[in-house]
């Protein structure tokens, strides 16, 4: 690598040389400034070109899986959370490293890139990855290659080229949704557990499991009937951590119904006899709690769960689809959307929509006979006479609002 010395008008700059463009084939060079004495713009030139041999010598040897674990990935440590980390990690090491770690990492190709991803999507032998798995793999690549390209290790994030399974094609999991009769067999079923105030708070808020696992009692405010979402509690690998929150509007207020308040109160007095009887100090005041005292493990819950909606004659089912189950009923009940939104916390009103649009139909459905009754209310005659059609949960509410005013 070597420098030289080029003038524009009055001016003169120090141009380093830098190779080619592995993608485009043109040649890479920079200027620097360096005023109006060509001695001084010479020496500069020398130095940058000596600086830059330098660094190209330790790129030279440095492979991308050399560069993901000792230099990208404890950057990421930093600001990531535990959970989103270990998943990096494990993309990095099981599927990234035997494949392409040792490959230049100034060498690399899209060609490569993509190769790898044949192979994890229809391996030679076995079952292959998800196209959502790939595709997250594609990410942590793009990801470190575009670190890489702002440090200067790479003159192109060759990744950017890669064709990588889109997102349409990625599945998506369905959210199970209870009726109203089989969310009440469940948590019938659920009285008289340890867990049955967190089932309870779950399918009476919509909360996520490690939201509800993340309270204090501090959180509740009895008087106004509110729980506020400060953090969260995650399961990695077996280890709990605090988190806060999925999204940016995780961190949130939510309403709560006497019912609730009361069995959080049960809850509560049951929680101060048992540290009272076996001398246990409450700490930071976890709202709910192991037998030891400490915070409730998520797998515990999930596994204590699972056997509660067996028993209960309930069809296979996550813990999470309690949640779903809040969304949907409210909906299907006539609540607005922006008002389920907030309530669950979700980051933008068409993560609601696209959500619980199997719900939308039928209201779509209410809609229309509303309007049409609105334009032409004419009575539905029976045998027994004449009776006026059944209002839908639209007109009831339009009847109550002007009540109250």
């Amino acid at each position: 690598m070597k420098g030289y010395v080029a003038q524009r008008r009055d001016r003169f700059y120090a141009v380093i040389y830098e190779g080619r463009d592995p993608i485009t084939g043109k040649d890479v060079r920079r200027w620097h400034p360096a005023g109006t004495d060509r001695a001084k713009a010479e020496k500069l030139a020398k130095q940058l070109a000596t600086a830059e041999n330098k660094r190209l010598d330790a790129v030279r040897s440095l492979t991308f899986g050399a560069y993901l674990t000792s230099q990208w990935l404890p950057a990421k440590k930093l600001h990531l959370a535990t959970s989103t980390y270990r998943g990096y990690e494990r993309n990095v090491q099981r599927h990234i490293l035997p494949v392409l770690g040792r490959t230049s990492i100034r060498r690399l190709r899209y060609q490569q890139i993509e190769a790898l991803y044949d192979l994890l999507l229809h391996p030679e032998t076995g079952r292959g990855l998800s196209p959502k798995t790939v595709y997250e793999i594609h990410l942590v690549i793009r990801g470190a290659l575009t670190d890489a390209h702002r440090r200067g290790l790479v003159t192109r994030n060759v990744a950017l080229v890669a064709h990588a399974p889109k997102q349409r094609s990625l599945q998506r999991i369905e959210g199970m949704s209870l009726t109203d009769e089989e969310l009440r067999r469940l948590l019938r079923t659920a009285a008289g557990h340890r867990f049955f105030p967190i089932y309870w708070l779950t399918a009476m808020t919509g909360m996520r499991r490690n939201e509800v696992l993340g309270l204090k009692w501090g959180d509740l405010d009895v008087k106004k009937q509110r729980l506020h979402l400060n953090r969260g509690l995650v399961a990695v690998g077996y280890e709990v951590h605090q988190t806060r929150g999925k999204t940016k509007t995780a961190r949130r207020a939510i309403e709560l119904d006497e019912t609730t308040i009361a069995v959080l109160e049960g809850w509560r007095a049951y929680q101060a006899a048992e540290f009272a009887a076996v001398g246990i100090d409450a700490g930071d005041g976890w709202l709910f709690t192991d037998g030891d005292g400490q915070p409730v493990h998520p797998h515990a819950v999930y596994e204590a769960f699972r056997r509660i909606a067996h028993n209960a004659g309930i069809p296979t089912m996550r813990f999470h689809d309690l949640r779903h189950t809040h969304g949907s009923l409210l909906i299907a009940a006539g609540v607005p959307v922006k008002v389920v939104s907030e309530r669950l916390g979700h980051a933008h009103i068409a993560h609601t929509l696209q959500t619980y649009q199997h719900v939308l139909p039928g209201m779509q459905a209410d809609a229309a006979r509303t309007a049409e009754r609105l334009a032409n209310p004419r009575p539905t005659t029976t045998a027994k006479g004449t009776k006026q059609a059944k209002k839908t949960p639209v007109e009831r509410r339009g009847n109550s609002r002007r009540k109250a005013a």
